[in-house]
């Protein structure tokens, strides 16, 4: 019997049994450091762009295993929360110096963002700056109105609402428009660079809303106006970089005026 099992060849007996492969086995043979760069260059486009295999929509950053994870349609991808979880991951050493950057825009803020745009900072100003002015602006009311009869003042719920449909309609809207424009009149502009450009051009209102609360009306429309003026010039510049080559003034003057045109209306709405 022994000899009979001894005679049979070797690749008879391994045929029969299904071939293993490991995991590093199953990997593309593409270097990690091109599918890292892939990733982060993905990042830019808003959504994200399908990988180079095709296949429909897949999430920034490496690709998966074959076989780990079904692959996704194009629709499907833009309803899933994991998609866009690296605009999200970032550093707070990385948000405070491009805080600083849209109070200071002389330093190139389209070159910091260029690799890898956020959404984490411009989601948290603009909201934060909702509630900022929604309170302020009831307390500057109550500030001016103290002085003659309080029996008057109340609180106006009003504000809140007013604050979070204009801004966050602003800061979604307003960059969504002024993309398609550019690419209308030929620029290439990314989407997702330029909410997170205009959502940190809304930065500068968060300590403006506080020296508001002065109430000395002078002062407040001098705050106002240096305040307007900051902020337009900071989407000035950057939308000249961001389209550097192309004769595109009229837009960018025009979205300077329209920045402007937001302070103005914090200043006569919520604090007139």
């Amino acid at each position: 019997m022994d000899e009979g099992y001894a005679s049979l060849p070797t690749s008879h007996l391994l045929g029969s049994v299904p071939a293993v492969l490991t995991p590093d086995e199953r990997k593309p043979g593409a270097p990690a450091e091109v599918g890292n760069a892939a990733a982060t260059s993905r990042l830019q486009q808003f959504p994200p762009a399908p990988g180079a295999g095709g296949g429909g929509y897949q999430p920034p950053g490496p690709p998966p295993l074959d076989g780990d994870v079904e692959t996704q349609t194009s629709w499907k991808g833009y309803f899933n929360v994991a998609s866009y979880a690296p605009y999200f991951n970032v550093d707070t050493d990385v948000v405070v110096d491009r805080l600083v950057s849209s109070v200071y825009p002389m330093e190139g803020f389209v070159r910091k963002i260029d690799a890898n745009p956020d959404m984490y900072g411009p989601l948290w100003i603009t909201t934060t700056l909702i509630f900022m002015l929604a309170a302020f602006g009831n307390f500057a009311t109550y500030l001016m109105q103290r002085k003659t009869d309080l029996n008057i003042w109340n609180f106006d719920v009003g504000y809140f609402n007013w604050a979070a449909s204009v801004m966050y309609g602003y800061a979604i809207v307003v960059p969504a428009a002024f993309f398609f424009l550019f690419q209308y009149f030929g620029s290439r502009p990314s989407l997702v660079r330029f909410w997170c450009m205009w959502g940190y051009s809304l930065f500068i209102f968060i300590p403006a809303s506080i020296l508001l609360l002065i109430p000395v009306e002078f002062l407040r429309w001098l705050i106002i106006a240096g305040t307007g003026g900051a902020s337009s010039w900071f989407i000035a510049l950057n939308l000249k970089e961001c389209t550097e080559g192309a004769d595109l003034m009229p837009l960018i003057a025009s979205a300077s005026v329209l920045q402007f045109a937001l302070a103005l209306f914090i200043k006569v709405y919520f604090f007139a």
